[in-house]
């Protein structure tokens, strides 16, 4: 999808949330959800960035997918690093907890 057809893209799903009230914008908690999913994604060399209400997902190599929430990210991930992509697997679990 390129980058103005995502801009119009609905991106509403359950993980986007609804705010905490308070000082903390939207874009602030999709920044923060996106640097927690990097601890896990790093380990098969993506990364995941907030833009424009949405994420992008960017592979070592430069591939990149827009993706529009969490219940599209793990998908897009595995086409990306061309293997699964487990974040609940007790060895990825225990790589994130050795990192910390």
């Amino acid at each position: 999808m390129c980058g103005l057809c995502g801009a119009f893209a609905a991106s509403d799903h359950w993980t986007a949330g609804k705010g905490t009230g308070g000082s903390v914008t939207p874009t602030a908690e999709r920044r923060a959800r996106a640097a927690c999913a990097n601890e896990v994604l790093g380990l098969y060399g993506l990364r995941l960035d907030e833009w424009a209400g949405r994420f992008t997902l960017r592979s070592r190599t430069g591939r990149m997918a827009v993706v529009e929430h969490f219940g599209a990210l793990w998908p897009e991930a595995e086409k990306l690093a061309g293997q699964p992509c487990d974040p609940l697997d007790p060895a990825v679990i225990a790589r994130v907890e050795q990192s910390r």
